[in-house]
């Protein structure tokens, strides 16, 4: 069964503009949004008011050896998919994420996954193998990398998404399993926005 948490905090600037704009609290140089009525899609519009995550980084789950970071991606368009093959609506997703992937790609939009909670490299590893996925994937089963949000992350909500402008900054928010249908016009129009100023 998949959980809903209502709390998603953001490190840097404070977060406006969102679905209703009644639902956003600055709270001591952090921003948390407490989604109404059990919110799963969260849109955070116009761009100049989008936050930042931290920094997030870590080990590429094919080769450990290999650290992944968000700034592999400048001036990309970055969906970030939190996942583990131990999650059944992980399984029905990670094929419409690769679809997404594979038609956005060529337009500056780059995809990181985060599989957590998978203490058993191996199980990770022949998910993705199985499944043809091309984009890469940090391992991270303890989920450290959830500091980069603002350390309260929704770690009950297993898959979620997070789509990052070209400038990194949070853009849209997915609590819930996504059909390709769901996240490409998302990616498409953030990836026709301007690219940032070199």
């Amino acid at each position: 069964m998949l959980a809903c948490a209502t709390v998603v905090a953001w490190s840097g600037p404070a977060l406006a503009g969102c679905s209703t704009g009644d639902d956003a609290v600055a709270q001591g140089g952090t921003f948390e949004f407490v989604a109404p009525g059990g919110q799963t899609d969260i849109f955070y519009d116009p761009p100049q008011d989008r936050g930042k995550p931290g920094p997030l980084r870590g080990p590429d789950l094919m080769n450990e050896d290999k650290t992944l970071s968000l700034d592999d991606f400048a001036g990309k368009v970055v969906v970030v998919n939190v996942w583990g093959q131990w999650c059944g609506p992980c399984r029905t997703e990670i094929t419409q994420l690769q679809q997404v992937y594979d038609a956005t790609k060529s337009r500056g939009v780059a995809f990181l996954g985060i599989d957590v909670r998978d203490n058993n490299i191996d199980a990770p590893r022949d998910f993705l193998v199985d499944r043809r996925i091309t984009f890469p994937s940090i391992y991270d089963p303890p989920m450290r990398t959830m500091i980069a949000f603002g350390g309260r992350y929704p770690t009950t909500v297993i898959p979620s998404t997070i789509v990052l402008d070209r400038e990194h900054r949070v853009a849209a928010v997915f609590l819930r399993e996504l059909l390709a249908e769901d996240l490409q016009p998302v990616v498409e129009r953030l990836a026709a926005e301007p690219e940032p100023a070199t």
